[in-house]
């Protein structure tokens, strides 16, 4: 493996002592693993480990208005939260064996969607996308908590274009990988939202697309955070070894065997 090595100086008893230090000189993946709305850090810090195990600089956070910042729930916007998802790209992409020409986001539904945000305002290679969520652009200073829910549900049933949408127009300029999984029994994110943000995708190397069956928004059975989670580690594996030459979308699978 290529080495690197610096001199450095060793304060010792009022002395300093002159060493030289080695160093693997191999930059390595960065992995940004970013949550749902009404989720948390923890339903991904197993995914974590996992994904780092690969030999990949893995990190997880809490968006503000959940876990030790609860207390923000109904004050918090969606221009708060895409700064504290900057915020988290920068620190991961500042570890000195990261890699920044290679960083994967990692987003579950509102985690989603801040993650396509952040891909046309940061470089990203990787783009995993579950369940992604779809907002208007309108009330962007809007607390997140107070958007209507009947306009949303209404919003994601809808045909909506790059055009027309902030996220989506940031799908249309992505240039890199994307994973998009779709929960079958979805009822938060339904099927028109995903077909608007596959459709989004027109400029990327590939596209791998996935349906687990019998799945809920949120992955409430254990079968289908274990499909999950072993499809991502699969994909995040796969995008790392090398990306794909070509476009693809594959054929919906079941969650025990996906």
């Amino acid at each position: 493996m290529p080495t690197r090595h610096s001199s450095i100086d060793i304060p010792v008893d009022g002395h300093h002592i002159e060493g030289t230090l080695f160093a693997a000189s191999t930059m390595v993946p960065g992995v940004l693993l970013v949550h749902g709305w009404d989720g948390s850090q923890e339903q991904y810090l197993k995914r974590a480990h996992e994904i780092a195990a690969l030999g990949c600089v893995c990190l997880t956070f809490d968006l503000r208005g959940h876990a030790r910042h609860a207390g923000l729930r109904q004050q918090v916007t969606r221009e708060d939260n895409l700064r504290d998802v900057l915020a988290a790209y920068d620190a991961l992409v500042g570890h000195p064996t990261v890699d920044p020409a290679a960083v994967a986001i990692v987003g579950s539904s509102y985690g989603g969607y801040l993650a396509a945000l952040v891909s046309a305002m940061r470089p990203v290679r990787w783009l995993a996308l579950r369940a992604p969520a779809l907002y208007r652009d309108g009330e962007w200073d809007t607390p997140k908590g107070l958007l209507s829910r009947s306009d949303l549900v209404a919003y994601r049933r809808t045909l909506v274009g790059p055009d027309d949408n902030r996220a989506l127009a940031a799908c249309a300029a992505f240039a890199g990988d994307v994973l998009i999984v779709e929960s079958e029994d979805d009822q938060v994110v339904p099927h028109p939202v995903v077909e608007n943000y596959l459709a989004a995708f027109k400029r990327v190397r590939s596209v791998t697309y996935r349906q687990l069956v019998g799945a809920d928004h949120a992955l409430s059975r254990q079968e289908s955070r274990q499909a999950y989670g072993a499809l991502l580690v699969s994909w995040i594996t796969e995008m790392t070894l090398g990306a794909k030459a070509t476009s693809t979308i594959t054929k919906p699978v079941s969650s025990s065997s996906a």
